[in-house]
Order: C-alpha cells, then structure tokens, then sequence
C-alpha cells in the first residue's frame, strides 16, 4: 500500500535531506487535512494526501516513521491576494497548479513562468523491516 505525503518547499529548504525514488527516510508524519491542499493541488488530488512531513514544533509524541520513496511530484502554482481580500497576504490561487515529476528532490526547483514553487507530492510506501545495517536518510 502507499502513501501520499506532502513536504513543503521551505521544510526541506530549511533542513531537510534531499531525497529521490528507491531512497528509504525516515521523517516525522502528521496526518493531513485535504482542505489545506485544496487551494494547491485541486480538491481531488488534496483527498489523496494522507500525511504531511514536518519538521518543526509540532512532531511532540509522534515517532519518526520510515518510508521508501516511490514518486516525486514537484507542485507549482500561481499566488495572488483573493478578491475581497482585507490584508494583502498572498494565496494558492486555484485551478493553477502544474505537476512536474522529478527524480530528485532538493527543495529548489527550477523557475516556472508565473508559478511559484510550492513543494512535493511523495508516494512511498511504509517501510516496518529494514534489513540490518540499512541506512536511512534523516528527518
């Protein structure tokens, strides 16, 4: 069975390890909410993320979970403050989304004409045995 997680451009950018398809991590996974990813991905395809990797403040009492990398997607889009909008806070806007697969993934894609990079779409797969000796790449 596999697992779809989501892994923002600026968590791995931050301290994440790049990572590509046959590389088993072992990152800290916090169950997601589609409504997060909708504005993103499209509410589809936001329905099919399972987890988020996070990095930071809010892995308190969850475990590193190991998984070997199946796929990556990198996630463009368009930003833009929305109609009616008070603050100027810029935002996903929907319907403008494009999915590059890549064979690795560092954090830094290569510029797209008006989109801005977002982050990743991950397929894996649990790992529960790793033989012994087995390397993972960290959190």
């Amino acid at each position: 069975m596999t697992l779809t997680i989501w892994v923002d451009d600026w968590q791995i950018q931050c301290c994440g390890e790049s990572f590509a398809p046959g590389d088993v991590v072992s990152w800290t996974l916090l169950e997601a909410d589609p409504e997060d990813y909708a504005d993103l991905v499209g509410s589809e395809r936001a329905a099919e993320i399972d987890f988020c990797e996070e990095h930071h403040g809010q892995e308190e009492g969850h475990a590193p979970t190991s998984v070997e990398v199946v796929s990556i997607v990198e996630v463009h889009c368009r930003y833009g403050v929305p109609p009616g909008a008070t603050d100027k806070v810029n935002y996903p806007i929907p319907g403008t989304t494009v999915l590059v697969p890549v064979e690795k993934a560092d954090g830094w894609a290569k510029a797209r004409p008006d989109l801005r990079f977002a982050g990743y779409l991950v397929t894996a797969r649990r790992v529960t045995d790793l033989p012994e000796g087995a390397a993972t790449r960290g959190q």
